[in-house]
């Protein structure tokens, strides 16, 4: 069970993270890697065929402005990918708030889908994830159960509340 989480810089590092920690509370391996689509194309279609080699088997991408990354990805790969778009907070930013990269991520041309979460939201990412990688691994889909047991309950014990 091994995803790869790929973003185009360092700065997305932060936002990036959160989906690292949803998968290791699963107990899914992943790794990491800083290469952006427009500038090292090269090195990515080659870091793509690695992870592939390398047993991976879902990919989340997160990319901000143009946010190409996932869909290039998509295109070198039968791999699943997962799109994170992600707010530009440089102060050269369009200001777009991430709007920017979500529609570039959610319209992919037909024949190379990429499933995209909400702006920012890599844990969702990680979370589809696992339910992909849980289609094939029983004891993947035991914690999945067991975690979504618990945010019913939780539920549960919030639902009366005094205002």
């Amino acid at each position: 069970m091994k995803v790869a989480i790929f973003f185009g810089s360092k700065s997305d590092t932060e936002s990036m993270k959160k989906a690292a920690g949803v998968l290791n509370e699963f107990g899914v391996e992943c790794k990491a890697f800083i290469i952006s689509a427009h500038r090292a194309g090269a090195l990515l279609r080659k870091t793509v065929s690695q992870v592939e080699a390398d047993g991976f088997e879902v990919i989340i991408a997160g990319a901000g402005l143009a946010a190409a990354l996932p869909g290039v990805i998509a295109g070198m790969t039968t791999l699943p990918v997962i799109g994170v778009p992600l707010e530009c907070v440089s102060e050269k930013s369009n200001g777009l708030g991430g709007m920017d990269a979500l529609l570039s991520i959610v319209q992919m041309p037909p024949q190379i889908p990429v499933a995209t979460v909400g702006i920012g939201n890599s844990k969702n990412a990680a979370y589809l994830a696992v339910q992909i990688l849980s289609i094939k691994y029983p004891e993947l889909k035991e914690k999945l159960l067991a975690f979504r047991k618990k945010l019913s309950e939780d539920a549960d014990k919030n639902k009366d509340i005094e205002l």
